[in-house]
């Protein structure tokens, strides 16, 4: 179904998928924002919290400022899933790092501290931690990430870190218990949706990349998916493929409002 859709429309591969290279991403204006911000905290290695609804474009902003870094100068360390723990997260950044986690837990804390600090002291490169989903981070391994940022007498960090998750991650910062870290957050930043116009660009953007750089996309079509996926990046792509689906099911050479329609209607469904 798709190959013939692809060779109905014209596209030399298929459009609104999620691997693009960093150089192929739409620039509008949250994702540029957001960068930027990030390359700031990295350079500063600050702690930073990139917040935005599900599909904002989170994680792929923070892809694209990680690509721009030379890999001489900074190691990344990305944790997709923060359920492992306190010492699971440990485990993972000595890992990362080269080493052999220790066994004890006692023993393990002073191990990372070590290691991050080794990597950017006598190997000349920064680390980057990463942890995406950091809205699911407990109390505790907040804690324990604030406390690996003490070092030369809390006057420097040797790393940057990024939380990266849900809105819910900027509210829980603000409770009481959490206040020793907030004051330490160096960027606090939280992606918009796109306008309608920055939907409108994004559709082109992509049908571009497939091959086509006419008009595909009705201006309904586009309003529409603009409005049912809120202007997340996410949401018009999924809308978007299937609204492209629906019209080469009833051999449209253009997606209208109707095809459109169908798409939302799919999508939605319970």
């Amino acid at each position: 179904m798709i190959e013939k859709m692809q060779h109905f429309y014209g596209f030399t591969s298929t459009p609104f998928g999620r691997n693009l290279a960093p150089g192929m991403l739409h620039r509008h204006a949250a994702h540029g924002e957001a960068v930027a911000r990030i390359g700031w905290c990295v350079a500063e290695r600050r702690i930073g919290v990139i917040t935005g609804e599900v599909g904002a474009g989170k994680t792929v902003a923070v892809r694209a400022a990680l690509s721009t870094l030379d890999k001489s100068r900074y190691t990344i360390i990305y944790l997709p899933n923060p359920t492992v723990g306190v010492r699971g997260i440990h485990h993972q950044v000595v890992a990362a790092l080269g080493g052999q986690p220790l066994v004890h837990h006692a023993t393990l804390v002073p191990q990372t501290a070590d290691a991050l600090a080794t990597e950017q002291a006598e190997r000349g490169r920064t680390p980057v931690l990463v942890i995406d989903e950091a809205h699911l981070l407990d109390q505790a391994q907040l804690e324990s990430i604030r406390m690996l940022t003490n070092h030369d007498m809390d006057s420097t960090s040797p790393f940057a870190c990024l939380l990266v998750g849900q809105p819910t991650l900027r509210r829980r910062m603000k409770m009481g218990a959490l206040a020793a870290l907030d004051q330490r957050i160096g960027l606090r930043y939280a992606m918009p949706p796109m306008t309608p116009d920055e939907t409108g660009s994004y559709l082109r953007h992509h049908l571009g990349l497939a091959g086509r750089s006419d008009t595909l996309f009705s201006d309904d079509a586009a309003a529409l998916i603009h409005q049912t996926s809120r202007g997340y990046p996410r949401a018009v792509n999924n809308l978007a493929l299937q609204a492209l689906v629906a019209a080469f099911a009833d051999d449209k050479t253009i997606v209208d409002e109707s095809s459109a329609r169908i798409a939302v209607t799919e999508v939605t469904a319970e």
